[in-house]
């Protein structure tokens, strides 16, 4: 942690649990800001993608020009971190979804939505997530995803520990752009955005 560097990180504000994240990256030290304009895109250190609707989401990016320039961002370096739809947006490849969704490229990865079924089968799973220390992660999976295929060049930091979907790649990392198909701003465990915000983040806002 570099001191004395407060990042600004945006929190794209199209659809999804924007609130959450605002809350969660503030108790981290972090300056969270909504994102909905390229300009807004521009003046950010890092930004995090929601849970919510990756189609929507994926339209709603067109619909405010942010598509190309959010694609070009994560081209040049821009940390990210995409949680549930966040994951499915950041995937280069996303199957089960619309002809029509258009993904970030921003993680090497294949991913299935809605891989663990429909809003009823929701659920919670303690996870061993690498690079987070006391104790494992309460991990809340709503309608989530999970990595089909990670490239040779992306970190898998957890994986569902047992159960029907055990061994199933849940949060993974590549350069600073992290994802998981679980919610972890829901639940008050700050580790994984805090993970974000002080090793991608805020040593490239310190450079």
């Amino acid at each position: 942690m570099l001191d004395g560097v407060k990042p600004t990180i945006g929190v794209l504000a199209l659809q999804g649990d924007v609130r959450e994240h605002v809350h969660a990256l503030e108790a981290c030290g972090a300056t969270a800001v909504p994102v909905r304009r390229e300009s807004e895109l521009a003046a950010i250190d890092g930004l995090v993608i929601p849970g919510g609707e990756s189609t929507a989401i994926s339209k709603l990016l067109e619909v405010f020009e942010l598509l190309e320039p959010l694609k070009q961002r994560l081209r040049d370096g821009l940390p990210a971190y995409g949680s549930c739809a966040g994951m499915i947006l950041l995937a280069s490849e996303v199957l089960d979804t619309r002809p029509d969704m258009k993904p970030l490229h921003g993680i090497d990865m294949t991913v299935r939505r809605n891989a663990f079924g429909r809003q009823v089968d929701s659920f919670e799973a303690d996870l061993d997530f690498q690079g987070l220390g006391d104790g494992p992660v309460r991990a809340v999976f709503i309608r989530a995803p999970w990595v089909e295929k990670a490239g040779p060049d992306v970190e898998v930091l957890a994986t569902v520990p047992s159960g029907p979907a055990a061994g199933r790649i849940v949060a993974v990392r590549q350069g600073d752009v992290i994802a998981t198909s679980f919610h972890p701003e829901v639940t008050g465990d700050l580790r994984v955005h805090k993970l974000f915000v002080d090793t991608a983040v805020r040593p490239r806002a310190g450079v």
